[in-house]
């Protein structure tokens, strides 16, 4: 028997989520050995060798279950981001974060705004609780906050917002974000999704955590899994008042944290140096990238993360499959609104150097 009938029908619309191709996969399908993975905006440096060690010592606890309230880790962010414990929810990752944020406030007969080419799970979970998507044409392919105030109405529950923006690399700045936030009304929460704040250098880059203070309404989320390293891991936190906290919390499943990820968690932000160090190679990878695309005459979105939005000036698709092929994994961003584009993420000087060299080979330079 078919359970198609049975399924909510906001479930049967969706599609999953599609990640980059891993590559072990590309591996086994083409029988390469040589593969560069520059679609998922990982670190290339991995993680800080404190992390491994840290892992290595819980490795024979793994019998017993997590802190589920997550006291330890808690107290790690606590001190380095001068927050709140009280304010603070723990995720498998910011993705996890940024879905019970999602369930715990809005609903059927509500209002999600997000940007047109905003990173792709707003959308997931905005049809996947029952809500209505207010999806807000793009400026320059960048977050458009003046539209966005504009689109809100009294059945507006929740607005997303990347800063920087996956995949299009936007950002906005102090000046925008204040604008923006003294038309939002207080009924209206408002998420800020900082994945790749610590990539950021414009001067003026409006920092969430700063704002908390200022704004009972706004909901900032981080994540481990870019500059720390911690991809595998799974794990993200979001930062906002102790009573949305303990909101979010109510749907939060236990354990959601795993123990390794933790440890790892707390260890990661205690080595600050091997972060400035992912930032510093992320900009030398960005010129690098930059200067490439300037030779081959493609243009790239301006980008604040630790990736590039490229315009191909024709359909991605072929060129993706003809990177595979060359052993170079990047990301096609058609399912975005963007059948031209290919993200493509900074790796290390290796990585770099193949990427390069297999896309002047498959364009024909």
């Amino acid at each position: 028997m078919s359970c198609d009938a049975l399924v909510l029908p906001a479930i049967r619309g969706l599609t999953p989520y599609q990640t980059g191709k891993p590559i072990d996969e590309l591996q086994r399908e083409l029988g390469i050995t040589r593969v560069s993975k520059l679609a998922s905006n990982e670190n290339p440096l991995g993680c800080s060798f404190d992390v491994v060690k840290a892992c290595q010592a819980m490795l024979e606890d793994m019998a017993r279950y997590p802190d589920g309230a997550g006291f330890a880790l808690k107290k790690a962010i606590s001190n380095h981001f001068a927050l709140d414990e009280k304010c603070l929810v723990l995720g498998n990752g910011s993705n996890d974060v940024l879905e019970l944020i999602g369930r715990t406030f809005a609903g059927a007969g509500d209002e999600v705004i997000f940007s047109q080419y905003a990173f792709a799970v707003y959308a997931i979970t905005t049809q996947a609780i029952g809500a209505t998507a207010v999806v807000v044409p793009a400026k320059d392919y960048a977050h458009d906050l003046a539209a966005i105030a504009a689109a809100i109405t009294d059945k507006t529950k929740l607005i997303y917002l990347a800063n920087p923006n996956n995949p299009t690399g936007t950002c906005f700045g102090q000046s925008e974000w204040d604008a923006f936030m003294a038309k939002v009304p207080k009924h209206v929460f408002v998420v800020l999704d900082e994945a790749y704040t610590e990539y950021v250098s414009r001067a003026d880059y409006a920092d969430g955590l700063r704002a908390l203070a200022k704004y009972d309404n706004l909901i900032v989320t981080r994540t481990f899994s870019k500059a720390y390293g911690l991809a595998g891991f799974r794990l993200g936190f979001a930062a906002c008042s102790a009573e949305i906290a303990g909101y979010i919390n109510r749907v939060r499943q236990p354990f959601n944290v795993n123990s390794l990820a933790m440890v790892a968690g707390i260890a990661a932000l205690a080595d600050q140096a091997f972060v400035q160090e992912s930032v510093a190679l992320n900009r030398k990878g960005m010129a690098i990238w930059q200067q490439a695309l300037s030779v081959l005459g493609l243009q790239a979105i301006p980008s604040q993360g630790n990736f590039l939005c490229v315009d191909m000036g024709q359909p991605a698709q072929p060129l993706y499959e003809a990177l595979l092929r060359e052993g170079v994994i990047v990301r096609p961003v058609g399912a975005y609104g963007l059948p031209n584009h290919l993200r493509i993420s900074i790796g290390c000087d290796e990585e770099n150097v193949h990427g390069i060299e297999a896309l002047t080979k498959v364009l024909g330079k």
